[in-house]
């Protein structure tokens, strides 16, 4: 039986169970799901964990059954779920796209006023077409679209994208795109307990900011310095220290991993030395 805890959803399985649920342990909320089990309780803290299908977690969060989830944003906002986004994670982006056939001689979405369009996201489906003058008839479905135009089924699709080579397989192209998405952590308006909430969410940022952010120490000449730190300005600042030789000092300060090689590049051209990264697992900026 669940308690007054605060209650998280996760997906039961799936690339998107694995992720959250890593999410968790590396912001120190450690469980034990045993025998792939519907529920697991958070070590040390009031909180219990619920094992879902992802689909259903945004209308269980609006619902309150629970107080927060892991899920797509896509997923919320098929369901016109009245949540709250605390994160977004940076994880699982793709695209929402109206997909037609490649010879198809339609340029626009209002171009498909009574067309028939296969989609498993029949709501924002019909809200963009709304936007743009266009009544189609939607055919819902819960399983891969792509095949549908093939079929006789529908006269283009709408489908989350990410490389695009299922669409050329199919040979499909992109049309218009609806939206961008990613995975999301969504939160009940009527939580049981906000102020555990905002802890775990505390938590939760400290793991993902410092994915995206490595720490950088380096020696530089001291007339160099200002140079420098113009290339490595750091979150607020960097950390300066002074070493043995007066005329040279240490740098220390956190710089995005996906510039760290051109940052590298450029202290060492100015002069620095002794340059080395260090991932950084969690952090509180």
């Amino acid at each position: 039986m669940l308690s007054d805890n605060l209650r998280i959803g996760l997906p039961s399985k799936g690339r998107l169970s694995e992720v959250s649920g890593e999410l968790l342990l590396q912001a120190g909320l450690n469980f034990r799901r045993q025998n792939r089990g519907l529920f697991a309780k958070v070590k040390g803290m009031p909180i219990d964990l619920v094992f879902l299908r992802t689909d259903d977690i945004p209308t269980l969060v609006a619902e309150g059954a629970i107080d927060m989830g892991f899920t797509g944003s896509d997923l919320a906002e098929e369901a016109n779920a009245e949540v709250t986004t605390r994160m977004r994670l940076g994880v699982g982006r793709c695209r929402l796209a109206i997909c037609i056939p490649e010879d198809s001689d339609i340029k626009s979405a209002n171009e498909l006023d009574g067309q028939r369009i296969a989609t498993s996201f029949p709501n924002i489906t019909k809200a963009y077409l709304g936007q743009h003058n266009a009544l189609a008839h939607l055919v819902s479905l819960s399983g891969s679209v792509e095949v549908m135009i093939q079929l006789g089924v529908a006269d283009a699709i709408v489908d989350l994208v990410e490389t695009g080579s299922t669409l050329a397989a199919n040979r499909l192209r992109i049309l218009e795109e609806i939206g961008s998405y990613e995975t999301v952590l969504i939160q009940n308006k009527r939580c049981r307990d906000p102020e555990m909430a905002d802890r775990v969410v505390r938590r939760l940022e400290g793991v993902v900011i410092a994915r995206d952010y490595s720490l950088l120490e380096y020696n530089i000449p001291a007339t160099k310095l200002a140079e420098a730190e113009s290339i490595t300005p750091g979150f607020d600042s960097p950390t300066i220290g002074t070493l043995e030789d007066q005329d040279w000092r240490s740098v220390r300060v956190m710089v995005r991993s996906a510039e760290v090689i051109d940052v590298m590049e450029k202290l060492e051209r100015l002069g620095a030395s002794a340059i080395f990264q260090t991932t950084i697992s969690n952090c509180r900026l």
